[in-house]
């Protein structure tokens, strides 16, 4: 069994109103334990809906969703699935609600009803894991963006998920911030974590080991970053960009310059263009 699992999942806002508007549609797909996975689409491909589906914040209008062996749609199992399944949204700001960062991040476990002893403990294993322990007892007021949704990752840590779900989380970050995060979440990724990552940044998307990209509710293509991200015109009928490395070799084998077509990142250019050894393919 798959640590996620979606089966013919559709889901559709104000389902049986006048302004019903399907936002995914049979939606089958399985994600295993420990892998990190990104998801891309243009505006309003269902990428969001999608990943909201994984914490059981949105439930199947028609098919269904298990997590962890868990179904979203037993009402008994939400809790369950929430301590499973981490989730941090795009804007820092709108999830970060204490004082100071420790109260910030002690605010789940808290909830849960968790000891007071561990709640500490989780705490300072989530700030130190973010790399952000030195800011216990600041105020997320006075922060940068990149380290208030790091903060906003540590909440989501205190609660011990095996998952995170990231839904654009660098998208209001300076490129700094971006580099910051995704610094982290390459981290907690090869120390076990299953990291699901909703972003438009192609970038971002390179570093993950699968790639799914959504168009018009649907999974329009799964593979690996450089099977899914070189495909020209693929990414451009589905409204998305290609890497930048990937753009700029299409144009040098344009102009008759020799190179591999499934050129993905920076260093695949500079090895491809300086003759060194290839760099390990994703």
């Amino acid at each position: 069994m798959s640590f996620i699992e979606m089966e013919h999942l559709s889901h559709a806002y104000h389902a049986g109103d006048e302004t019903e508007r399907m936002a995914l549609s049979d939606v089958s797909l399985a994600i295993e334990k420990g892998e990190f996975v990104a998801v891309l689409g243009a505006n309003g491909s269902g990428k969001s809906t999608l990943a909201k589906h994984i914490n059981a914040i949105l439930l199947p209008t028609a098919g269904n969703c298990r997590v962890a062996g868990f179904d979203t749609s037993e009402a008994g199992s939400v809790w369950e699935i929430r301590r499973e399944v981490g989730m941090v949204f795009q804007n820092p700001d709108n999830q970060l609600i204490a004082a100071i960062v420790e109260d910030d991040v002690a605010f789940g476990p808290e909830n849960i009803g968790m000891a007071p002893e561990r709640i500490r403990e989780n705490v300072r294993c989530a700030l130190a894991a973010v790399g952000m322990e030195h800011f216990r007892s600041f105020a997320p007021h006075l922060l940068s963006g990149g380290q208030k949704q790091r903060v906003a990752i540590a909440g989501a840590l205190a609660m011990q998920p095996k998952c995170l779900v990231l839904d654009e989380p660098t998208a209001m970050l300076d490129p700094k911030g971006r580099e910051e995060v995704m610094m982290v979440l390459k981290r907690l990724h090869a120390e076990g974590m299953t990291v699901v990552l909703i972003t438009h940044f192609m970038e971002e998307a390179s570093e993950a080991q699968r790639v799914i990209i959504m168009a018009d509710g649907r999974i329009a293509a799964i593979g690996t970053p450089r099977e899914v991200l070189t495909d020209h015109a693929a990414m451009q009928k589905w409204g998305l960009e290609t890497p930048l490395a990937a753009c700029l070799a299409a144009g040098l084998l344009k102009d008759g310059v020799k190179l591999p077509r499934d050129i993905l990142t920076d260093d695949d250019l500079i090895c491809a263009l300086t003759g060194e050894e290839p760099c390990p393919s994703k």
